[in-house]
């Protein structure tokens, strides 16, 4: 009993008992971090169809399982990501890759054989030429038997100008699918065209080599890959819990799964806060990151997030998640 009586009035078990609480209130989302309003939407792809996620890994072909359609439009379409801030989308994330004319079509595969009636890659066609081909070619949702949007998508594959002329005051996040850094360059010099507050509302992510040029040539551009997420997170989590924000975190971007999220120090709202006045955005995605693809796409999943998340929320179904907030 005397022994527990010194312990409790020593200078090493006070400061460290000190030390407790401060770290329990520095990074308490009760103490001191409210945040207003809801969340931000971000619709990934636009208004696309959906299919299982079940199974997919990087050369899956999911125009070839998707659910039966509920509404007429093709992922990275104009019209899909119209449709998608017209249902209350705040971003909306699309994919590029190079084309044999070094211009950027927009379009999600590695290869053309999934959705189209061709079967090389985008470098191997100018721009015009990809224009020709039908983007619903091969799109079923019973295993072959239909196609409903064979013959319907002829011309819409748009490229990165159009898409940026479309949509000139609308958040974009741009997805670089290669890792050729060359490609990161030759976006850098596109994007440097633009006005300082055309890209303000624009992000870039990707593979390692190509952000990290771009962000060499364009250091005001937000971006983000694995390397800019591991600078940023890594000395967070080793010393997040003094209130501490890496430089690393500074205008730049934060892809979270939701199951990483609580290991974070402060999360949500202080760790929120923290990165807003780095000027970093956190996105909040679906899964624990084996598939940064996944989203919050039914109201049980918004359940998951806690009630006063207000970061940015991944979606593939803006349709369902955007009612849930107007």
């Amino acid at each position: 009993m005397n022994r527990l009586r010194k312990l409790l009035r020593s200078k090493w078990f006070i400061a460290l008992a000190m030390l407790i609480v401060l770290i329990y209130v520095n990074n308490n989302s009760w103490f001191g971090s409210n945040r207003d309003g809801d969340p931000s939407l971000l619709a990934h792809r636009g208004l696309a169809q959906t299919f299982s996620m079940e199974g997919i890994e990087n050369d899956t072909c999911t125009a070839e399982r998707i659910n039966e359609p509920e509404h007429p439009y093709l992922e990275n379409t104009i019209s899909s990501m119209d449709a998608a801030f017209q249902a209350g989308a705040d971003i909306v994330e699309f994919d590029i890759h190079i084309t044999k004319d070094n211009q950027f079509a927009v379009f999600h595969d590695w290869t053309l054989a999934c959705r189209t009636n061709k079967a090389d890659v985008t470098s191997d066609y100018t721009m015009d030429e990809l224009k020709k081909l039908d983007i619903g070619y091969g799109y079923t949702a019973d295993g072959g038997n239909t196609f409903p949007f064979r013959g319907k998508g002829v011309g819409l594959m748009p490229s990165l100008t159009e898409v940026l002329e479309r949509f000139p005051d609308h958040q974009l996040l741009i997805d670089i699918k290669s890792n050729d850094p060359k490609e990161g360059k030759l976006l850098a010099q596109y994007l440097s065209e633009l006005t300082e507050r055309r890209r303000s509302l624009l992000a870039v992510y990707g593979g390692d080599e190509p952000i990290a040029e771009l962000k060499n040539k364009l250091p005001d551009m937000r971006v983000m890959s694995k390397a800019t997420m591991k600078s940023c997170l890594l000395p967070n989590m080793a010393v997040g819990w003094t209130g501490y924000v890496p430089k690393a975190c500074a205008n730049s971007q934060l892809h979270v799964p939701e199951k990483i999220g609580p290991l974070l120090w402060g999360w949500p709202n202080k760790f929120l806060n923290r990165m807003d006045n780095a000027d970093n955005r956190v996105i909040v995605v679906g899964g624990d990151g084996s598939d940064f693809s996944s989203g919050f796409d039914t109201q049980d999943d918004i359940k998951r997030l806690p009630s006063d998340f207000s970061g940015v929320i991944w979606t593939n179904r803006i349709e369902r998640i955007a009612p849930l907030y107007q």
